[in-house]
């Protein structure tokens, strides 16, 4: 289970994320990233869409995973609403694999909020504090 706090933040959109495990981080982040453009209530799982990354940097795998959902989006025109995310760990590295489930963007049927253009940088942190995980992302829009 994950925990979201939105943030102020000039035009963009500033969210905390505490969770259990760094799955559920991802998990949580892009839940939230994809909340952050649409009703999920409304955006059926008929499409499904297998991504794995794999980073040295757990940090950067998050960012990375967050980054290549917009691009799907952006370039397949699709909204997500489910998110299957396993990680492990794999010699020096980390690795996500994850099943995407969503469907094209209709503006008729989803209600559609901001569009999301990037993850950036700025303020983004990745950290582990004895059991729980934490991020701070924000969405450029």
């Amino acid at each position: 289970m994950f925990k979201i706090k939105y943030l102020e933040h000039t035009a963009d959109i500033l969210f905390t994320i505490n969770a259990n495990t760094f799955s559920e981080l991802c998990k949580g982040a892009a839940t939230t990233t994809f909340e952050s453009m649409a009703n999920l209530k409304k955006v059926s799982p008929k499409i499904t869409k297998k991504i794995k990354l794999k980073n040295k940097d757990y940090e950067k795998l998050l960012f990375d995973f967050i980054g290549e959902l917009i691009y799907l989006k952006d370039a397949e025109y699709l909204l997500f609403s489910k998110f299957k995310i396993q990680i492990k760990k794999d010699k020096d590295s980390y690795v996500l694999n994850s099943e995407v489930l969503g469907e094209k963007i209709n503006p008729k049927k989803h209600e559609l909020k901001v569009d999301v253009k990037a993850i950036t940088l700025h303020e983004f942190y990745v950290k582990k504090i004895k059991d729980q995980w934490k991020a701070r992302i924000i969405l450029d829009i």
